[in-house]
């Protein structure tokens, strides 16, 4: 954080409440970057193939009456 930025003097509260959630996020997403670049790939998720194609189709038949 080499870049210190002084603050206007005619910033309203909103103005630097947005100002820090900018700065929070910009750090939470170079925070994502560099832990995305752990050796995993692109593919940085816990859970691996949770929604795959079914194995065979399954088929309904309603039964008859009787």
């Amino acid at each position: 954080m080499a870049e210190s930025q002084e603050p206007e003097v005619s910033e309203t509260p909103e103005d630097e409440m947005k100002r820090k959630f900018r700065e929070a996020l910009e750090r939470k997403r170079n925070q994502a970057a560099d832990s995305g670049a752990g050796g995993r790939g692109a593919d940085a998720s816990k859970i691996h193939g949770a929604h795959g194609p079914a194995a065979s189709k399954r088929s309904f038949r309603r039964k008859s009456g009787g």
